[in-house]
């Protein structure tokens, strides 16, 4: 077996790749059958020659491999008719912006793994750069705070070389007496209270979050079951609220007269509730004026969330009166807005080394030998059609 890593050509790009030189390598060592190819790359966060250094083949044309592996989507020309690609898809929401990709996917009659669906026999996905999007995210906005209020200077995670210097600038970050909520409970919201643990921020429970007042900056994470509600009144059960999450009301709404600082973290279905409406934030006691959505669900459970951020220009204003975004910055009412979409991309050598070790511990075996069905459960399309438990994308691909 033939696995090409293949190189980024999503704008704006993405320095990502899924296994590092030395992990190339490892898999050829662990695995005598495969033979790891890297298609050449100047993005890259890992350069060609480290990845000779290793003695894996660098090379133009990936044709001849039967495993094509990346990061984020493949443009729709550079896609390979009848090879097995492995890449985020961002397809399984029914995303508009990219049944394109799918239909030609399937009119390519190619094998569509996505990493966000590849699970253990629980559910549990077994590769994710969540912690990484978490870091960075939560990072990017105390870094939004801190610019809309002129409270502090500090590099963006960009500009360092790794997670450990990274960390250097977590002493000049200086909040004053704010409130910052956390959604979620897996590996984003954990990367993100990786950072403010690490800045030294205290946490409180929700309760207290809404009933007290603090002298300094603290912040409350939240679990599904701390703002949903069963309709019909019956307890919350986690399992039944994946299961059927518009069986369920959202009481999110009291956190938004409490918060100064949003990060978003967590996974959210199009069936659940919304976090708030637009119509919410025009209330007198809508507090929150700066948030960071590392979800990214664009107009999902957030309605200022317009459009995915990038890197290079990560925040954006929105106006709650019209409904629209304005520039950054541009006026005291507005909400700030930071929204990057491939935010682990900040610190990819990092990130990749982390999902590179997933991918080799949880994916590689069972691509030669699949009897958890890892592989099988997290397979899109293949020969052209929909697999059976991705048949209800059939009425989004035809439009």
């Amino acid at each position: 077996m033939k696995i090409g890593i293949i190189r980024e050509g999503k704008v704006p790009v993405d320095k990502r790749v899924p296994f590092t030189p030395t992990q190339a390598a490892e898999i050829q060592r662990r695995f005598p059958t495969i033979q790891v190819i890297a298609q050449s790359s100047a993005i890259r966060c890992f350069t060609d020659d480290e990845y000779r250094a290793e003695g894996i083949e660098v090379r133009e044309n990936v044709d001849d491999c039967d495993v094509l592996m990346g990061v984020k989507e493949v443009p729709i020309k550079e896609l390979i008719a009848d090879k097995t690609y492995f890449f985020f898809s961002h397809t399984i929401k029914k995303q508009a912006y990219n049944r394109g990709l799918l239909q030609n996917i399937l009119a390519k009659k190619i094998r569509l793994i996505d990493y966000e669906t590849l699970t253990d026999t629980k559910g549990n996905r077994v590769v994710a750069f969540g912690r990484w999007a978490g870091i960075v995210g939560a990072y990017n906005g105390l870094w939004t705070y801190g610019k809309r209020y002129n409270l502090f200077e500090c590099r963006r995670a960009h500009a360092c070389f790794d997670l450990e210097d990274l960390r250097t600038e977590f002493p000049k970050i200086k909040l004053p007496n704010i409130k910052i909520v956390i959604t979620g409970g897996g590996r984003v919201a954990k990367g993100a209270m990786e950072v403010l643990d690490g800045i030294g921020i205290r946490k409180v429970s929700p309760q207290e979050f809404l009933q007290k007042d603090f002298n300094e900056p603290v912040y409350t994470q939240l679990e599904p079951w701390d703002y949903h509600v069963h309709k019909d009144g019956k307890p919350f059960e986690l399992k039944d609220f994946f299961q059927h999450p518009d069986d369920y009301n959202g009481t999110f709404l009291p956190f938004t007269s409490q918060a100064d600082l949003l990060i978003a973290s967590a996974y959210w279905d199009p069936r659940s509730p919304v976090l708030f409406t637009r119509e919410d934030m025009l209330k007198d006691e809508f507090r929150l004026k700066v948030i960071a959505d590392i979800t990214c669900d664009i107009e999902g459970s957030i309605p200022s969330t317009k459009r995915a951020s990038t890197i290079d220009d990560p925040i954006y204003d929105y106006n709650p009166v019209t409904g629209k975004e304005e520039k950054a910055l541009s006026s005291d009412t507005n909400v700030t807005m930071m929204a990057v979409d491939n935010l682990p991309c900040e610190l990819p050598r990092d990130a990749s080394n982390s999902f590179g070790r997933d991918l080799i511990d949880n994916v590689i075996p069972s691509l030669m030998d699949d009897r958890e069905e890892i592989v099988k459960r997290a397979t899109i399309t293949n020969g052209g059609g929909l697999t059976k438990k991705y048949a209800y994308l059939t009425d989004f691909v035809n439009g």
